[in-house]
């Protein structure tokens, strides 16, 4: 793998026309947050059940979510692939709700959550005030004007 390249693995999912639009925000992403750029990470649209399923098993949470995460290995530790940062899961039915209720377009908020996922992927949580405030931050630099 090319140290400056960075290669996203697309499911057939992905709707049509959105993948230079979230390859740039996940450049943008990782350019941001200091890191390389030439990483592997893959990104799965799936369905409402498909995500509460998701959601169950590797959470415990018997409910839909918007988006999931699943990084390669933990923050701040070595694995075999250190460019392979790990799966971004996406539900296409809820980013669409959301859009409708926040009202902006679908491709605005399906980037949200890939730019939400992939700084889940990089370590960053929201699980405390602080934390959360700086991820608000980070995603509004990392979306920046990008519509």
């Amino acid at each position: 793998m090319d140290k400056d390249k960075l290669e996203i693995y697309w499911d057939e999912n992905v709707p049509q026309g959105y993948e230079p639009f979230l390859t740039e925000l996940v450049e943008r992403g990782l350019l941001h947050t200091k890191n390389p750029v030439g990483v592997e990470i893959s990104i799965a649209f799936v369905s409402r059940d498909e995500i509460q399923e998701l959601n169950l098993r590797y959470r415990n949470i018997d409910e839909p979510t918007d988006v999931l995460s699943f990084p390669f290995s933990e923050p701040g530790t070595s694995s075999i692939a250190p460019a392979t940062l790990g799966d971004i899961v996406i539900c296409l039915e809820i980013a669409e709700e959301q859009a409708q209720r926040f009202g902006h377009s679908h491709k605005r908020e399906v980037g949200f959550l890939t730019v939400h996922g992939l700084l889940h992927l990089l370590g960053f949580d929201h699980e405390a005030e602080e934390d959360e405030e700086e991820m608000r931050q980070l995603q509004r630099e990392i979306l920046g004007d990008l519509q």
